[in-house]
């Protein structure tokens, strides 16, 4: 039986909509310049401490439903102790002492799978808890699903303020003005793929092309998606920015996308491109197959981890590259540094976000590594971070640099930057407690055998981003097109983002299936989920 839309619900979608359009024609009928931009940056990134106390008195002490709150108050934390800490030792050294008095949250805890327990509490959580309550939401909605926890989906004009201050800058230190601007990133619910249009329109660098992985769906479930879609090209054209229309070019076809890179340079300005860091090799594969010159191009990049490996195919085809570091509840948290020690070399966007590292055990069992843990400091974040595991590891350093980041004191860097509890091949990531129970308990009940005989373990092929499904030869009359099937539909069985994320990794052929023995670790433990990058 065909299930009917509410009547509140649609003219609440309207008038959400009719927001969102008068929202982005006010974003961008005022572009950013770098002059401004340098003047945001410098004074947010001066007044930090001072952000992050309002920002604490308003979103958590204000708010008696907050879990930092419950938090705070076991460990006998008042306000005007955390403001005396940050003014006498500065913000990081006061959030080193709270995470010690077990004020952080957990990545499941922040997404609402788990609840929050500290000896003396538990606390039942879900992932809106930890929304910012002042946040000026110009459009909202939620991939829902039957399976799994729905994931909203905001979009806040103000926070893009920030991230376009940033943007110019950026393109300020690798010598970006003027060039032809294309995107190749797949639409929503994946959230970056709809601000990165607007981003690049608020400094002056609006998109020629704009190329998606995905198709504009018009089906039920989909349907708010295109919509917001059409609606920011709308909103683009009523402001006087051109904004194209997206083209669908799947994973396979980035030989469409070499085409037009080279077209470019063959017309005397080679472009850039914004994209994945999986599809950016995947152009350079296809280039370097089809005889095609891309070099010039420059590939601003993001959504999962730069390895050298992948970094020297970019290099290879003449092409360069610069790789955001960014989560999806706060967008960037770290912009590529000209300069930088290592490919992945960002500065930490401190005006916005603070991070400590502490050890963290790979779970369920295994090494540690200095998890990263990081902490809202810009008003207009979407949400609320405290403490927060983001399931990342890798190097903090402070080192002084001559890019304009530099200069303006951006000077803790980060690198290496890897995950140790989610899977982020071709820009999709999955977290480890859905890998968890795939390997544990969904693999051993269909094909046999037992939890020690199946893993995922996440590599390269050839610079392409790859995920091997391991299962034992222990496994018998396995069928890998079966299991390759079996992990796809539950992987994608969580909600609209999960099914689009799937669908990605399918349609790349990121997924195989090989037969061997697990690996272990050197205590011999065999863990769900193995890294094995460069």
């Amino acid at each position: 039986m065909a299930v009917r839309a509410h009547p509140i619900s649609m003219l609440d979608d309207l008038r959400m909509f009719l927001r969102y359009i008068a929202g982005v024609r006010q974003y961008l009928e005022h572009p950013l310049s770098a002059e401004e931009s340098r003047r945001l940056l410098e004074a947010q990134h001066r007044n930090r401490d001072q952000s992050f106390l309002r920002l604490l008195q308003r979103s958590v002490f204000q708010k008696p439903r907050s879990p930092y709150l419950a938090l705070l108050r076991r460990a006998g934390a008042e306000y005007g102790d955390i403001a005396r800490m940050v003014q006498s030792d500065g913000l990081e050294s006061a959030l080193e002492r709270l995470y010690d008095s077990g004020v952080y949250v957990a990545l499941d805890e922040f997404k609402g799978r788990k609840p929050v327990v500290r000896a003396g509490l538990e606390l039942p959580v879900e992932s809106h808890d930890f929304d910012n309550p002042f946040l000026r939401k110009h459009f909202e909605g939620s991939t829902g699903g039957t399976r799994g926890v729905p994931r909203r989906l905001i979009i806040d004009l103000d926070l893009l303020v920030y991230d376009a201050a940033c943007q110019h800058l950026f393109h300020e230190a690798w010598g970006l003005g003027g060039r032809p601007m294309a995107l190749w990133r797949p639409l929503p619910p994946y959230v970056s793929g709809i601000k990165k249009p607007l981003l690049h329109a608020k400094v002056g660098q609006p998109l020629g092309r704009w190329f998606t992985q995905d198709r504009l769906e018009y089906s039920p479930r989909r349907l708010k998606y295109a919509i917001l879609t059409h609606a920011t090209v709308l909103a683009g054209r009523l402001s006087g920015v051109a904004l194209p229309t997206p083209e669908h070019v799947p994973l396979t076809a980035a030989l469409q996308i070499a085409n037009w890179l080279a077209r470019q340079r063959q017309c005397g300005t080679p472009a850039y491109l914004d994209t994945l860091v999986g599809c950016a090799v995947r152009i350079c594969s296809a280039a370097k197959e089809g005889g095609l010159d891309i070099s010039g191009s420059f590939f601003r990049l993001g959504s999962e981890p730069y390895t050298s490996a992948k970094a020297r195919m970019v290099r290879d085809s003449g092409v360069q590259a610069g790789c955001f570091y960014a989560m999806a509840e706060t967008g960037p948290v770290g912009v590529p540094c000209p300069d930088g020690e290592a490919v992945d070399d960002v500065h930490l966007l401190s005006g916005k976000i603070a991070v400590i590292e502490r050890r963290t055990s790979v779970r369920p069992a295994g090494a540690s590594v200095s998890g990263f843990h990081f902490t809202s400091v810009l008003a207009s974040s979407p949400k609320i971070l405290i403490n927060v595991e983001t399931g990342d590891y890798g190097a903090l350093v402070r080192r002084r640099c001559s890019c304009p980041f530099g200069a303006l004191g951006f000077n803790d860097h980060l690198h290496s930057i890897r995950s140790y509890e989610k899977l982020t091949s071709e820009g999709v990531a999955f977290l480890g407690s859905d890998l968890f129970a795939l390997v544990e308990e969904v693999l051993p009940r269909k094909f046999g055998g037992s939890p020690t005989d199946y893993q995922l373990v996440e590599t390269e092929v050839d610079g392409l981003p790859s995920v091997e499904i391991v299962v034992s030869p222990r496994v018998h009359d396995v069928i890998e097109a079966s299991v390759q099937r079996t992990v796809l539909d539950y992987l994608g069985s969580r909600n609209d983002s999960s099914r689009t994320m799937a669908r990605i990794w399918e349609e790349g052929q990121t997924l195989r299936v090989v037969r061997r023995e697990p690996a272990a670790t050197p205590g011999g433990k065999i863990l769900p989920l193995h890294l094995q990058k460069g």
